[in-house]
């Protein structure tokens, strides 16, 4: 395998959350940079076998979160951001020691690391920049009947703001604490 397709785990923010670095070519007319390559994946002990692709825009203080799907249809999945800065944040839900744990990294377009979130993870992101471009890559298919969430405010994260642009949905979501994990 090409030096420019190998990546690394630098760091495991949460158990089994894994953040990737890239590596890529990077010349006069720009960067070619690879975000999935099953070998490599397989290697790191990653899955390889996507059923769903998404991207989200949003502007400078948009929060989006924190989401997950519930069983059958809870997914691994992997995020990474191609335009702007985001801080990504994750929250464990899985019943056990880490349950409640928290966990936050920057994604960027600059430093081009990739975050990989297993099931029991809730997710989230808060646009530092206008323009973010969040691609996401998950093992099932959405089902909205299983889309779930907590509140951004209920799970003791010190967000670097106090009033995000955030959806009613997001908004609704109820308070960790009367969240009964099935994790």
């Amino acid at each position: 395998m090409a030096d420019f397709l190998i990546m690394d785990i630098i760091s495991e923010p949460l158990i089994d959350c894994r953040i990737l670095e890239t590596k890529g070519l990077e010349d006069h007319r720009g960067a070619f940079i690879k975000t999935f390559h099953a070998d490599a994946f397989s290697k790191l002990g990653l899955p390889v076998d996507w059923k769903e692709e998404f991207y989200s825009t949003s502007r400078k203080d948009v929060l989006r979160g924190m989401h997950f799907q519930l069983p059958p249809h809870d997914h691994d999945k992997l995020v990474y951001c191609i335009r702007g800065r985001v801080l990504d944040v994750l929250l464990d839900l899985r019943r056990g020691g880490d349950f409640g744990k928290t966990a936050s990294v920057e994604l960027s377009a600059g430093n081009r690391r990739l975050l990989f979130i297993p099931k029991g993870i809730a997710h989230g992101f808060l646009a530092l920049e206008d323009d973010c471009v969040m691609v996401y890559k998950t093992t099932t298919v959405h089902a909205p009947t299983h889309d779930a969430g907590v509140h951004w405010r209920s799970f003791g994260f010190d967000w670097p703001i106090r009033d995000p642009i955030i959806s009613v949905r997001d908004e609704g979501f109820p308070q960790f604490n009367e969240f009964a994990s099935p994790f």
